[in-house]
């Protein structure tokens, strides 16, 4: 198949996908194309569109692959959707967010130690938005749930992968705290800190 042919094809792709396509999705459109030739069909695409000053371009997010507008363009488009909804998220959000991105796989009573707030209503809200999902459960007496990133993370941020994420101080969990954590998640009750608890909502 002709280079001209897989480009037009991939390109419709990418246009009805409102997902970014990885390459092995779009491997899948074709029988008779090698690798080589569909991973240069994309480039070609990506330079068409990334490299001429255009409108739309093309991106690597998530993974794969996605069309969008030009980020120049957003203060133009902004006045066509003056009515819609903006999909925000609230100071504590993004800081439960973050704690779960640069700690994942880690349990709620691990982030609300570090917090230091029941943080119930913000997973809920984050797993809601898909920005976050169980990971699994970690192996101890009552088996929590572990918290990660999703790829509408990657995508709402515009990463490519988590290796994309800017460096960050790690996050110091005190040993004490760890343990005391590991215990309420075991359903092990701990002793009173003397700490009023007070929740937030996303």
């Amino acid at each position: 198949m002709e280079q001209n042919e897989i480009k037009k094809i991939v390109e419709a792709a990418f246009f009805v996908s409102e997902k970014p396509l990885t390459f092995k999705q779009l491997s899948c459109l074709f029988e008779d194309v090698e690798s080589g030739q569909l991973r240069t069909a994309i480039k070609g695409l990506m330079d068409t569109y990334n490299q001429q000053d255009r409108g739309i371009n093309i991106f690597e997010v998530a993974g794969g692959y996605q069309v969008s507008t030009n980020p120049e363009c957003a203060r133009y488009l902004e006045k066509l959707y003056k009515t819609r909804k903006v999909f925000r998220l609230s100071s504590p959000a993004l800081e439960t967010l973050a704690i779960i991105t640069y700690k994942q796989p880690i349990t709620r009573s691990e982030v609300e130690f570090i917090r230091g707030v029941n943080v119930d209503g913000v997973i809920r809200t984050l797993l809601e938005r898909g920005l976050i999902k169980s990971k699994g459960k970690k192996k101890i007496p009552g088996k929590p749930v572990m918290y990660g990133t999703t790829d509408d993370f990657l995508q709402y941020f515009g990463l490519k992968s988590l290796s994309d994420l800017p460096e960050l101080e790690k996050f110091h969990l005190p040993e004490a705290n760890l343990e005391l954590a590991i215990k309420n998640d075991a359903g092990i009750q701990g002793k009173d800190n003397g700490q009023d608890e007070y929740f937030e909502t996303a």
